[in-house]
């Protein structure tokens, strides 16, 4: 029997790459999962293909970053599906430079998605898994949380913050029976980089498979953090 059979998801970022990687490989667990990005076109191509494979999925276009579309999408998650087991902040985005030649709005566009959005998403999922009594939320980081690149501040400070968020959510969530960890990722191989690979990449489906993993663990196990990457990528020792 699948792991996750009768559960429900939400994954964000989800219309490619790593996010609808994510959906394949919970909805191919047993998982009906609720999909959101911001293009609308390019999710309802997605959710079409997945539920070609047989996956239960409702898609449904939004922008976490926005309080009034988070709270939208929860509102159609709630009158599909009526609870939430897994939530999976995935929805990222970069925008990069000499830090005395950013501008604010490259700084506060990264900010608002990659550490306002999963606050919002986890804000609304925390209120649901408490009613229930337990749930999962798992967060997308990345490795530059730990080991920041040149011309990368808006993105590593947010996921250092994203790591904050991780921690502080396990720790609310102990006593209701909510787990909350944060998968790093190195290279990953999506879309925008298959033209050029100048580093070793894991596929989409290894770094998914990991978050299945993470999505399955029996609800007493808490997966406060997980770093994963290419063998040969440089990270250990890299400065």
């Amino acid at each position: 029997m699948s792991k996750l059979n009768g559960k429900v998801a939400l994954v964000t970022g989800a219309s490619r790459g790593l996010g609808k990687g994510i959906v394949r490989a919970l909805g191919g667990e047993g998982a009906s999962v609720m999909m959101t990005a911001r293009g609308n076109e390019r999710l309802a191509t997605a959710a079409k293909e997945l539920a070609a494979l047989g996956v239960d999925v409702l898609a449904e276009a939004a922008d976490v970053a926005d309080a009034a579309d988070v709270d939208c999408i929860f509102e159609r998650l709630m009158s599909r599906f009526g609870r939430l087991d897994v939530l999976v902040n995935n929805a990222a985005a970069f925008e990069g430079g000499p830090i005395d030649e950013l501008s604010t709005e490259a700084w506060d566009h990264v900010i608002a998605t990659n550490l306002r959005g999963p606050f919002l998403c986890t804000r609304a999922s925390m209120r649901i898994m408490k009613r229930q009594g337990g749930g999962r939320i798992i967060n997308i980081g990345s490795i530059s949380a730990q080991r920041p690149r040149f011309e990368s501040a808006p993105y590593t400070t947010s996921k250092f913050g994203l790591t904050g968020l991780t921690h502080v959510t396990a720790l609310e969530g102990r006593e209701h029976g909510i787990t909350c960890g944060c998968l790093h990722p190195g290279n990953i191989l999506v879309e925008r980089r298959e033209e050029e690979q100048p580093e070793p990449m894991t596929s989409i489906k290894e770094i998914a498979d990991v978050v299945r993993f993470m999505a399955t663990l029996p609800p007493h196990v808490q997966m406060l953090e997980s770093i994963v990457l290419p063998r040969d990528q440089l990270y250990l020792g890299r400065g």
